[in-house]
């Protein structure tokens, strides 16, 4: 199953949230989409709830079901709550933290300033959306891209930066300084019905 690239606010309207974390999707019309949006009052089962529950996430962050399940299996064998470690996991793709330090306004075109070869990791050109951050790293970028219309307009209208991260303005540049707690992911996001989801 390939990544989903379609429109992205039908989706954000689906499931009553942003998605691309900008709020506007929910502004002019805060319903389900179709001509009944406005009218629907389905009751979901249990086994409804969680699949919803993943389908959010995934939307969030732009992943196939191939890549979020094995991301899902990996935080498995990590230490501590399954369902945060799978978070943490998520939070510390570079594609999200490009977009956390305001170098775009989504993950979309995070992954795409990445994907375009624009963004370094400690100095070094990474064209990989997925690769995880680990801690005391140095995002940044590249000489050329620092003049692009797309990032210095995203970085003006950018007005926080998570505490996990420093922020360098002058440089253009950040750090990823520790894990992120639960308090600092998206609350609108219940992972423990995620887990029970793949628990099935």
């Amino acid at each position: 199953m390939s990544r989903y690239t379609g429109p992205i606010w039908k989706k954000s309207r689906r499931f009553g949230i942003s998605l691309t974390g900008t709020g506007k999707e929910l502004d002019k019309r805060p319903y389900a989409p179709g001509q009944h949006g406005a009218n629907q009052r389905r009751k979901l089962s249990e086994y409804g709830l969680q699949l919803q529950e993943k389908q959010k996430l995934r939307f969030m962050y732009g992943l196939n079901e191939r890549q979020f399940r094995n991301l899902f299996d990996r935080a498995g064998k990590m230490k501590g709550v399954h369902g945060e470690n799978f978070m943490v996991l998520l939070e510390s793709r570079l594609d999200n933290l490009v977009y956390r330090l305001g170098f775009a306004r989504t993950r979309r075109q995070a992954r795409q300033l990445v994907n375009h070869g624009h963004i370094t990791v400690d100095g070094q050109r990474t064209n990989i959306p997925s690769y995880s951050v680990k801690i005391g790293q140095t995002i940044g970028l590249r000489e050329k891209s620092k003049n692009l219309d797309i990032i210095k307009e995203s970085i003006e209208v950018n007005n926080f930066v998570p505490e996990y991260l420093t922020f360098d303005e002058n440089n253009l540049e950040g750090s990823y300084t520790r894990r992120p707690e639960r308090a600092e992911l998206p609350a609108e996001i219940n992972e423990s019905l995620i887990v029970e989801f793949y628990s099935r």
